[in-house]
């Protein structure tokens, strides 16, 4: 068995207005030293498979198809057994 951990932002060249805001807030909060800030989302999928290879595929295959928008969207994930 193992965990995916997916995590989905947008890509660079795409303007994030919510991590904008939350920067924002941040700074009205009087915190200091905060360059940016990214929101995004965060799945875990647990997958069953006896091939670390073949499972990793199969993340890459679903994220691709169903977790994010191309267009405005990237993602990045950890896969561990359990």
């Amino acid at each position: 068995m193992y965990l995916a951990k997916i995590y989905v932002t947008y890509k660079p060249s795409i303007l994030d207005p919510q991590g904008v805001v939350i920067k924002s807030a941040l700074e009205r909060l009087d915190y200091q030293g905060i360059e940016s800030v990214t929101q995004g989302k965060y799945f875990q999928v647990q997958l069953s498979g006896a091939d670390e290879a073949a499972v990793a595929k199969e993340v890459e295959a679903f994220v691709e198809a169903l977790l994010i928008n191309h267009n405005t969207e990237t993602y990045t994930y950890d896969l561990t057994e359990i």
